[in-house]
């Protein structure tokens, strides 16, 4: 089921007495900030195509299929876009009893509503392929409610394990530099940029930046930029019958690169996961 929006459109996946998945799909119209937003309960928000920037306070996260964002019940919260090309994102709401059986409790405010502390985690590969499976086998009307509740639970609890997730750290300034580098990144994901280019960008030295992303990230450059190329690959992958046409469009070199990226990151080729998330 879809519901319209002048902006975006929110598909609702699944709902049970647990477990609440929408698919939201976002234009990506606004470049600046838009109308104050707040969430009526908490949500974890999976980022799989494109970028946005929440903007919550005083901390703006770009959120991107490297992450797991926090909308917190009660917050208020804007958007905006600076890149083109939309935006979309795996929601997910589940009872507030459960989550916090799941949630290690370090990660939880104190109090009610059930909220988070921090604003985003970092997610892992196997996490990205679990909100890929969770959205195409969902969309595709492969799980029934019990499989898609299980593969949501999973997904929940690899998310928040604290051996899978990377959670942003150093000055707010070094912070503010990522994100600026993770936004020139993604604006172009077939660019095959070198160093010197996106430290012009955001102006700072390849050595400074280099330092600060493998700070705040908890990787390189490059291998977030590979991070993001295979996650949109896992969106893309049901609609190209074409696999090395799909590479070339993410930047790789060869189909035979693409492949072999792909199968070292989510244990499987792209044909593979294509079988398992389209025709179980």
């Amino acid at each position: 089921m879809s519901t319209p929006h002048p902006d975006f459109q929110v598909y609702t996946l699944l709902v049970t007495p647990l477990v609440e998945v929408r698919d939201v799909v976002c234009a990506g119209t606004c470049r600046h900030k838009g109308e104050i937003e707040r969430a009526g309960r908490t949500h974890l928000v999976f980022p799989y195509r494109g970028t946005y920037v929440r903007h919550v306070g005083h901390d703006d996260a770009v959120a991107d299929a490297s992450q797991v964002l926090f909308f917190n019940a009660g917050e208020d919260y804007q958007v905006s876009h600076p890149n083109a090309g939309g935006d979309a994102s795996l929601s997910m709401a589940l009872d507030p009893t459960l989550l916090r059986e799941l949630a290690p409790p370090a990660l939880l405010a104190d109090g009610e509503p059930l909220r988070f502390g921090q604003t985003r985690l970092r997610i892992d590969p196997r996490a990205q392929v679990l909100v890929a499976l969770l959205r195409h086998s969902l969309r595709e009307g492969i799980a029934e409610p019990l499989e898609g509740e299980s593969l949501a639970l999973t997904l929940v609890h690899r998310a928040l394990a604290p051996r899978t997730t990377h959670a942003a750290g150093s000055s707010q300034g070094r912070q503010r530099l990522v994100d600026r580098a993770k936004l020139v990144l993604a604006r172009d994901l077939a660019r095959r940029w070198t160093l010197a280019e996106v430290a012009a960008e955001v102006g700072v030295s390849a050595v400074y930046l280099t330092q600060s992303f493998r700070q705040v990230e908890g990787v390189p450059l490059y291998r977030y930029q590979l991070r993001l190329r295979l996650a949109r690959a896992l969106d893309l992958l049901r609609d190209y019958d074409d696999l090395a046409a799909l590479g070339v469009e993410l930047g790789f070199s060869s189909h035979s690169h693409f492949t072999a990226a792909f199968q070292k990151m989510y244990g499987r080729t792209p044909s593979e996961f294509r079988q398992i998330a389209l025709h179980r």
